[in-house]
């Protein structure tokens, strides 16, 4: 089965043609990250006219070689992110499902990343515990099996990959954040600054990062401190408290597979720490480089293992698709 996938929720802009959800056999992305390094951050207006720019282009590139015959249906993502980005890709979705009469998947992109796994060999046993570590969301879920996908407990504010955009800032780095922080960190000394580990002792998967953010604007304000040991302590600090709730998750879930997906899954403290951590507890799969980042590749993965299609007409853009299925309940099934 090929599925032609697209994504554009944030400021990539994504075609991907997937075969049985494992096979990459054409995949294209466009970014507009650069035009947003003089603002210091995403602007959604121009993500969002860079997409309707390079949308086609983006799909002629990918569909180059096979025709519409050769698609047996389309994925898009439908939530969450930014309104603008989302409707540039559903819309297109639409006009090309209802234009080669092809069945139409909506994908949710937060679940879509664990997806990156099955997309390198060996693929994941299940069940798999999945943790996304992303700009927008940092949270924890359990794939039982394909279409039966547990939420078990998020960030209940900042996502870490947007802290470490705000600490960026504050420490006067360029956008993109993650990066800079990671490359700053490397120079500095990461037990330097005693800072919080926010809820890393209490009995659930929730987390926090806002406070530690607090926290580090504090220690800069007070001079005492040099710029690359603060790095190196915010780092440290948002791995430890990743480490702790991922065991805790394997503690009580006992899954045979860990999966860590997402754009901050592209920290090496990250992904060589819980590696290291939890390779004796199950099978770590952690996301390719070209993968971490929002892709049309893990849209077109989870779309075959989760196929679904909608009727066009009840398929929107939804900025809080993800939020309205897991709800406020711990251990929700998606």
């Amino acid at each position: 089965m090929k599925i032609l996938a697209i994504e554009t929720s944030c400021d990539e802009t994504s075609a991907a043609i997937v075969e049985n959800g494992v096979t990459v056999l054409s995949h294209e992305l466009a970014s507009s990250a650069k035009s947003h390094i003089k603002t210091g951050g995403i602007v959604p207006e121009v993500g969002a006219r860079q997409q309707i720019i390079s949308i086609m282009p983006t799909i002629q590139a990918v569909m180059d070689g096979y025709s519409p015959d050769q698609i047996d249906a389309l994925a898009v993502t439908v939530g969450p992110g930014l309104i603008g980005s989302l409707l540039v890709g559903v819309e297109t979705a639409k006009t090309l499902a209802w234009a080669w009469e092809k069945p139409l998947i909506p994908v949710d992109h937060v679940v879509a990343h664990l997806y990156s796994a099955w997309l390198s060999d060996p693929t994941p046993e299940l069940p798999a515990l999945g943790l996304t570590i992303s700009g927008g969301h940092t949270e924890f879920l359990l794939i039982k099996d394909h279409g039966d996908i547990q939420f078990l407990g998020s960030t209940r504010d900042d996502a870490a990959g947007e802290a470490f955009d705000k600490i960026a800032r504050l420490l006067k780095r360029p956008y993109p954040g993650g990066p800079q922080i990671e490359q700053m960190a490397k120079e500095g000394n990461p037990n330097a600054v005693p800072l919080p580990r926010p809820m890393i002792n209490e009995d659930s998967l929730e987390m926090s990062f806002s406070g530690l953010k607090t926290a580090v604007r504090n220690a800069r304000e007070s001079g005492e401190y040099q710029d690359f040991d603060i790095a190196a302590s915010f780092q440290q600090a948002v791995v430890d408290v990743l480490v702790a709730k991922t065991a805790r998750a394997i503690q009580e879930y006992q899954p045979k597979s860990l999966i860590i997906a997402g754009g901050v899954a592209a920290n090496t403290a990250i992904r060589e720490t819980l590696t290291k951590e939890f390779s004796h507890s199950a099978a770590v799969h952690v996301s390719q480089m070209s993968l971490a980042v929002d892709n049309a590749a893990i849209i077109g993965s989870y779309a075959y293992f989760n196929n679904h299609p909608q009727p066009i007409t009840e398929i929107d853009a939804d900025p809080l698709y993800h939020a309205r299925l897991i709800g406020t309940s711990r251990s929700k099934k998606l």
